[in-house]
């Protein structure tokens, strides 16, 4: 019915959202325009999901008035799809969702294929009440006050320096071996090995060898995250991968890999009973079998976006060696990263938020409205945004905009890697609250692991720092996208002892 009321504004092309901020409408199909993509997820572009938000802004810039960072697209018989890069209204939009009349719900659609493949009972794809319990549960053993207590944080992170410290001395030991200078290496087979043993062994307390990590779990978990994507593209009847027939090598594959998945889960659960790892600060008597479905978001969530964030940091740092030289002078002398030592790190921590910024893991992030909503800019912009909108707040090119993160604000052109363009902004008396780049997220729905992630990749590169120099291989440093973002070559680096 809802959509009936619709459909005589869709058929004359009449704008349904209101406001001085109001987005400007593109078309469905567009020939000869250039477009990289259709503004739509399908399955011939299901690995390419920038290249969508992309084609929402394509020649965007050459636009003056609110529809240059605001676009909307209006298909018969279907809600209409927002796409806003403004920063200003993606921030109002954040601040306006959560589990309130009125308010905002994290837009499913995206995360179909995420929950088919974990399930619908999570933190991650859950609205309203749910969401909220699931919300509360999290938060004691994620949240600042807890990992960073000075017993609590020196636990972790005696662990997660043993784990570290392990796999580097592997590497160095191949390079003393090999007896040549260099070692090629891609970061991002490495980073994600010790990313997931930190999660599964330091962070749960289960106890399973490095080399089943590497070689089973991850490749497992990494065909898993590159199916969720061309799921929710072709899945369009909702069949849960547990009923997918077994007949192709690809689908006996992805049974196993599911049955590793399952696996796993018990490994982490398995030390709840003996209160070890993160169990000793949760406190709830909820069962094993009510816990699976975030765990298993948890363990491909966390290590996606952690190895995400660490992967691009390095990635940025060997294209960057000046930059790197003066991590290395900030840690060469770090022997324990407690909380002050990593706040005292003050390059290593402008590396981490420019990477946040120009090259985030969460490059966008889905909102629905439930009704129809009013949100209003700090600066008193306004938009009226119709029910049932589905909303893609643009967080890749609202960190790209020269208009906001340019030389004009920063000093820098906002489409380099410059870590210093966050001591200019401290020169200039500008707070963190004033420039977001949404590299958690932001509002009620932040990722809970945020520290969680700070802490693990601020120690995993500035031990590798503190060990290696490195050099990229490729110059060019283009995207790749799916659940998260990554460098396309996987950071391919040559590695030298310091």
């Amino acid at each position: 019915m809802e959509r009936l009321k619709k459909l005589p504004k869709q058929l004359l092309k009449i704008n349904p959202f209101d406001g001085d901020s109001k987005p400007t409408r593109i078309k469905l199909f567009a020939p000869g325009a250039g477009r990289p993509s259709l503004p739509i997820l399908h399955p011939w572009n299901s690995d390419r999901p920038i290249d969508i938000l992309e084609t929402f802004f394509w020649k965007a810039d050459a636009e003056a008035g609110p529809g240059k960072n605001n676009r909307y697209l209006d298909i018969l018989f279907a809600d209409p799809v927002l796409a806003t890069r403004d920063p200003g209204i993606i921030k109002a939009i954040l601040h306006a969702t959560g589990d309130k009349p009125g308010q905002f719900d994290r837009d499913t659609a995206p995360s179909s294929g995420i929950a088919r493949a974990t399930g619908r009972d999570t933190l991650l794809y859950s609205n309203g009440p749910l969401w909220r319990i699931q919300r509360q549960l999290a938060a004691p053993s994620f949240g600042k006050s807890s990992l960073f207590q000075p017993e609590k944080f020196q636990e972790f992170e005696i662990t997660f320096r043993q784990t570290i410290t392990k796999r580097i001395d592997a590497l160095r030991a191949h390079l003393q071996k090999s007896g040549e200078r260099y070692y090629r290496v891609v970061f991002e087979t490495e980073v994600k090995s010790v990313m997931l043993e930190m999660l599964v062994n330091n962070f749960f307390g289960a106890q399973v060898a490095y080399d089943e990590i590497r070689d089973r779990y991850v490749p497992a978990l990494e065909r898993i995250i590159a199916r969720i994507m061309k799921d929710t593209a072709i899945n369009k009847v909702d069949m849960p991968w547990k009923w997918m027939p077994a007949i192709t090598k690809d689908q006996v594959q992805a049974k196993s890999d599911i049955a590793d998945f399952e696996k796993l889960t018990d490994l982490v659960l398995l030390p709840r009973k003996d209160s070890r790892g993160l169990w000793k600060q949760f406190k709830s008597d909820v069962p094993d079998e009510k816990l699976r479905s975030n765990i298993r978001v948890f363990l491909a969530g966390a290590l996606e976006a952690t190895t995400s964030f660490a992967t691009w940091a390095l990635a940025h740092l060997a294209r960057n060696e000046d930059v790197q030289e003066k991590v290395y002078q900030e840690v060469k002398n770090i022997d324990t990263y407690t909380p002050d030592n990593l706040g005292q790190a003050k390059v290593l921590n402008q590396v981490l938020e420019e990477t946040l910024r120009l090259t985030p893991s969460l490059y966008f992030l889905p909102r629905r409205a439930t009704t129809n909503a009013w949100v209003e800019t700090e600066d008193g912009r306004k938009m009226m945004i119709p029910k049932g909108t589905h909303i893609l707040l643009d967080v890749w090119h609202a960190n790209r905009l020269e208009e906001y993160w340019g030389v004009a604000n920063t000093g820098y052109p906002a489409s380099i890697f410059a870590p210093q363009r966050w001591e200019k902004l401290m020169e200039k008396g500008y707070v963190p609250k004033n420039f977001l780049h949404f590299g958690f997220g932001h509002g009620a729905r932040v990722c809970p692991g945020k520290f969680l992630g700070q802490l693990e990749v601020g120690l995993v590169v500035g031990a590798i720092v503190k060990t290696f120099k490195f050099r990229a291989v490729n110059q060019e440093n283009p995207a790749k996208a799916g659940v998260s973002t990554k460098p396309v070559d996987g950071a391919l680096v040559d590695l030298e002892l310091r």
